[in-house]
C-alpha cells in the first residue's frame, strides 16, 4: 500500500509537471504571438510616420524652391530694370559727349584760326621791331658822329659825374653830422632824451646773487652718494654741470656755465633738504627725480618769455626767441637779473623811441632781444650780441631787430637809428645807481692787469682798457709792427688774458697800427 501511495504520488507529481508545462509553453507562445504583433504594429506606425515626414520634406522642399524662384525672378526683374535704367543713362552719356565733342572741335578750329592769326601779327611784330632796332643803330650812329663820342663813353662819363656828386652830398652830410655831433645844442638835445626817458621809467628790484656752494646735512649728502652716487650722477647729466663734494665736510659746489643748469642742480639740493618724501622718490628713480625738476623750470622759462612780449605789448615771436628770453631770468651780469633788466632797458628804448618820433614798438622788441645770446654763451663761442643777431636772422626776424642786436656792442656797423636807441638804453639800464654791484678794489685790479699784459708786448705804444673792462685797446708803433704781426698780437693777447685772469662773459682784443702823416704849409 505504501508503494501504491508513492508510485500514486509521483505520478501526481508528474501530470502536474506535464500540465504545468504545457500550460508554461502556451503563454510563452501566447507572448510571442503578442510580441511579434506588436512589433508589426511598431513597424506599421514607423513606416507611416515615415512616409509622412517624406511627405512634409517634398512639401518643405517645394515651397522652398518657389520661393527661391520667386526671389530669384525678382532679383532678375529688379537687374532687368537696373540695366534698363543704365541704358538710358549711357545713352544720355553718349549724346552729352557727342555734344561736348562736337563743341570742342568748334573750339579747337576756333584756337585753330586764332593761333595762325597771332603767328601772323608776330611775324609783323618781329618785323616792325627789326625795323626798330635797324633805325635806332642808325640814329644811335648818326647821334655818336654829330657828338664826336661814343653811347659807352658818354654812360661812363654821365655814371662817374652822378658818383662824384653823390660822394660830394655824402661827404657834406658827414660834414653836417660832425658839426651836429661837436654842436652843444645837439648835446643838450641827446641829454634831454635820455633824462625824460629815465625820469618817466620807476623800477625796482634788488642785485641777486646766485648760492653756488652748499653746506648739507649728513641725510642729504648720503642720499646724494648712496648706491655708488646714483643721485648724484643723474643730477650731473640731467642739469649739465659738475657737483663738487668736499669730502669730510659735507659741502657741495656746483661747476659749470650753464644757469639754467645751476638752478636745477639748487632746486633739487632745495628738495632734498626740506622735503624728506623727495630722498624716497629721488632714491627710487634718480634720472626721472631729476628730469621732472628740468621740465618744470623749462615751463617757468617758457612762461617768462611769454610775459615779457606781453609786458612789452609786442608781437610774438619764434618759440626759441621766446624760450631764450626766458632763459634770461637766471642769468646775472654782475649781479643784475638779465630778464629784469632786458624789460628795463625795453622800456627806456621806447621812451626814447616815442620822444623821437619813431616806431616804439619795434624799439621795445629789437632791445627786449638784445641779449639773447647771454643764455647760450656757455654753449657756443662768441660775442653774445653777435650770437643773437645770428639766431634773429635764422628764425626770420627783421633785418633792423638783427643788426640791433649784433650791434649795441660794436660788434658790426649800426645800420639804422634803432641800433643806437638799443644800444643807448642798454647803457642806461646797466649804468644806473644800484643796477650792477662790483668791488672798486677789484674791478681796478681787472683794468691794471688787462692794461699791464697788454702794454707788455714789443712795439705797443699804449694799452687802455674801455667799455668797463670788456675790450682792451692796444696802439702799436706802425714802424715796429706790421699788418701781419697785428693779427696775431690780438691773438696772442687774447689767449694771455683767457689763460691769467678769471672774468666774467668776454673781452675784446683791439690791435690799432695806424699811419699818420704831417706836413706843414708855409
Amino acid at each position: 500500500m505504501l508503494i501504491l501511495a508513492v508510485v500514486l504520488g509521483l505520478v501526481a507529481a508528474v501530470t502536474t509537471f506535464a500540465v504545468g508545462r504545457a500550460r508554461s509553453r502556451r503563454e510563452a507562445m501566447e507572448i510571442r504571438a503578442a510580441a511579434a504583433a506588436e512589433r508589426e504594429a511598431l513597424l506599421a506606425s514607423a513606416r507611416l510616420e515615415a512616409a509622412a515626414a517624406r511627405t512634409a520634406a517634398d512639401t518643405a522642399a517645394r515651397e522652398e524652391s518657389l520661393a527661391v524662384r520667386d526671389q530669384a525672378l525678382a532679383e532678375l526683374e529688379r537687374a532687368a530694370a537696373a540695366a534698363a535704367e543704365r541704358e538710358a543713362a549711357a545713352a544720355r552719356a553718349r549724346a552729352v559727349v557727342e555734344e561736348t565733342a562736337d563743341g570742342l572741335d568748334q573750339r579747337q578750329a576756333a584756337l585753330d584760326a586764332d593761333e595762325g592769326e597771332r603767328r601772323s601779327r608776330q611775324d609783323r611784330a618781329n618785323g616792325l621791331a627789326q625795323d626798330a632796332e635797324r633805325r635806332r643803330r642808325e640814329l644811335r650812329a648818326l647821334l655818336e658822329e654829330r657828338a664826336g663820342t661814343t653811347g659807352d663813353a658818354l654812360g661812363a662819363s654821365l655814371g662817374q659825374a652822378w658818383l662824384e656828386a653823390a660822394r660830394a652830398e655824402a661827404s657834406a652830410r658827414l660834414r653836417e653830422v660832425e658839426l651836429m655831433a661837436a654842436d652843444p645844442a645837439t648835446d643838450r638835445e641827446a641829454r634831454r632824451v635820455l633824462e625824460i626817458a629815465s625820469t618817466r621809467y620807476r623800477n625796482h628790484f634788488l642785485t641777486e646773487r646766485n648760492q653756488s656752494t652748499f653746506r648739507l646735512d649728513a641725510p642729504v649728502m648720503d642720499v646724494l652718494l648712496r648706491d655708488g652716487g646714483a643721485v648724484h650722477a643723474a643730477l650731473e647729466e640731467i642739469a649739465g654741470v659738475k657737483l663738487l663734494v668736499t669730502e669730510g665736510e659735507h659741502v657741495v659746489r656746483l661747476d659749470g656755465l650753464d644757469s639754467l643748469g645751476r638752478e636745477v642742480a639748487r632746486r633739487a639740493i632745495g628738495k632734498l633738504s626740506k622735503k624728506p618724501e623727495a630722498a624716497a622718490e629721488a632714491q627710487r628713480d634718480p634720472r626721472a627725480w631729476a628730469q621732472k625738476i628740468k621740465d618744470h623750470l623749462d615751463g617757468e622759462v617758457r612762461t617768462l618769455g611769454k610775459k615779457a612780449f606781453s609786458t612789452l605789448e609786442v608781437g610774438r615771436a619764434h618759440p626759441e626767441i621766446v624760450w631764450l628770453v626766458g632763459a634770461l631770468n637766471w642769468r646775472t651780469s654782475y649781479t643784475q637779473n638779465q630778464w629784469l633788466h632786458a624789460v628795463e632797458a625795453s622800456f627806456l628804448a621806447g621812451l626814447m623811441a616815442a620822444e623821437l618820433g619813431l616806431d616804439q614798438k619795434l624799439a621795445r622788441r629789437a632791445t627786449l632781444m638784445h641779449d639773447i645770446g647771454k643764455a647760450l654763451t656757455h654753449k657756443i663761442e662768441g660775442s653774445h650780441a653777435v650770437i643773437g643777431a645770428d639766431i634773429a636772422r635764422r628764425v626770420g626776424e627783421d633785418e633792423l631787430v638783427a643788426n640791433a642786436i649784433g650791434a649795441h656792442h660794436a660788434d658790426e656797423p649800426c645800420n639804422s637809428v634803432y641800433a643806437h636807441l638799443v644800444a643807448a638804453a642798454d647803457a642806461m639800464s646797466g649804468a644806473r645807481p644800484g643796477a650792477r654791484r662790483e668791488m672798486a678794489e677789484g674791478f681796478t685790479h681787472r683794468v691794471e692787469d688787462l692794461e699791464r699784459i697788454g702794454a707788455s708786448y714789443r712795439g705797443v705804444e699804449l694799452a687802455h682798457a674801455v667799455h668797463g673792462g670788456r675790450e682792451l685797446r692796444v696802439y702799436v708803433r706802425e714802424r715796429d709792427v706790421d699788418d701781419l704781426a697785428v693779427v696775431e698780437l690780438s691773438a696772442e693777447i687774447a689767449a694771455r688774458i683767457a689763460d691769467e685772469l678769471t672774468f666774467p662773459g668776454q673781452i675784446k682784443v683791439t690791435v690799432i697800427r695806424s699811419f699818420a702823416a704831417v706836413a706843414t704849409a708855409s
